[in-house]
């Protein structure tokens, strides 16, 4: 089965195709990726009305060079009628433009069906994905799968590089434990099996991501955040590891003893505000120290309540996906606590941040498990707000 996969859930616009060859092997055809972060860099954060527009002027230009890239574009010798795309005009009118120069110069590829991000995420985003998915259904008569984007995430760590674009399904033993973490997200969650999940803990209010963005914010770096806070703290730990001097900075571990699976990220990030302003100016000494000791709070939470959940539900495998899921200084403690304890999984980097493989992987577990959950196209929805 050849798959198409539509990722628009925020700042990143991407456009994948995979083959399933079988039971346990995919192989990446295309992919491409579009990055929104000059355009949002100015605001300190992603603006959804820029990224509603960038993701239709960028869509169908991906879409062309990822069915080039795998052999699947083929320009029409007629002309054929183009679909009925007026269901676009109220809201899509700018994807519509692009969508119908496509149609009337390119055949239907040999694609089986379509995978499209429907949540969570920014809804005006989401429903460029969506509405273009709804088009190529539409005029292609296939079928589309909607994707929840956190499973997205689960199972980009959940597989194992054989070749050059051959990927296989890692060998896992359920149930599992998902750490999810990126800028809107920061759960726990019990993989029964793919596309069966219990959320066990979530933020209850910012998530780690998000916090690494303001803490970038106050201590005057740039957007995204994450990197370069994690840039200074290393620079903060290589710099003191011989001298071994004490961080003059020290932070709470927010609900690091609350008993249950939960995380709250305000209040340590508030405490970055006010040691801050108590240091009225920041010297790129107190900006790599500060950065250094937020990054060791928060991910020590993250660290030990994720080992405490395995331990309760008795979990030896340990999934961790999302944007965060590239942090090193993470990937480091969370070896070093597990041991021999449990196996991690970790996505490649460039499969950390939002990409349409992962959206494509997804559906290719439902293709495996028989539990694809095809829709009418005319049915499909944006959930903002959407849960495992």
């Amino acid at each position: 089965m050849t798959i198409l996969s539509i990722e628009t859930s925020c700042d990143e616009t991407g456009i994948a195709i995979l083959e399933r060859t079988n039971t346990d092997t995919v192989i990446l055809r295309g992919n491409a990726l579009a990055s929104q972060i000059d355009i949002h860099a100015q605001y300190g954060g992603v603006f959804p009305a820029l990224a509603k527009r960038a993701h239709a002027e960028k869509i169908v230009p991906l879409l062309q060079n990822t069915l080039n890239e795998a052999g699947l574009l083929e320009a029409k010798t007629d002309e054929s009628s183009i679909p009925d795309l007026s269901f676009l005009d109220e809201k899509e009118s700018a994807l519509k433009a692009y969508l119908i120069p496509f149609f009337a110069a390119y055949k239907k590829p040999a694609i089986d069906c379509i995978a499209v991000t429907t949540g969570p995420g920014l809804e005006p985003a989401l429903w460029v994905g969506i509405n273009a998915a709804r088009a190529l259904s539409i005029a292609w008569d296939i079928p589309v799968i909607p994707i929840n984007h956190m499973e997205g995430h689960i199972v980009a760590a959940a597989i194992e590089k054989k070749g050059e674009h051959v990927y296989l399904f890692a060998d896992i033993s359920f149930p599992a434990l998902s750490l999810l973490v990126s800028g809107g997200h920061t759960e726990l969650v019990l993989v029964e099996k793919f596309g069966v999940y219990k959320k066990i803990g979530q933020t209850r209010d910012d998530a780690v991501g998000e916090a690494f963005d303001k803490v970038a914010r106050i201590i005057g770096l740039p957007y995204p955040g994450g990197p370069a806070v994690s840039k200074l703290a290393q620079e903060w730990r290589v710099a003191t590891k011989e001298s071994h001097v004490q961080n003059p900075f020290s932070l709470p571990r927010p609900m690091l003893h609350s008993g249950d699976f939960d995380f709250s990220f305000s209040g340590i990030k508030t405490a970055v505000l006010y040691a801050a302003r108590d240091k009225d100016v920041l010297s790129d000494n107190d900006k790599k120290a500060l950065a250094c000791e937020f990054e060791t709070a928060a991910i020590e939470v993250l660290v030990k309540k994720t080992l405490a959940a395995a331990s309760e539900y008795a979990t030896t495998t340990i999934i961790v996906g999302g944007g965060v899921a590239a942090n090193i200084y993470l990937r480091e403690q969370l070896a070093l606590a597990a041991g021999n304890t449990a196996t991690l999984l970790f996505p490649e980097s460039w499969l950390a941040t939002d990409n349409a493989v992962m959206i494509g992987l997804a559906a290719a577990t439902q293709v495996i498990s028989r539990n694809k959950k095809t829709r009418n196209p005319n049915e499909l929805r944006a959930d903002g707000n959407l849960s495992l």
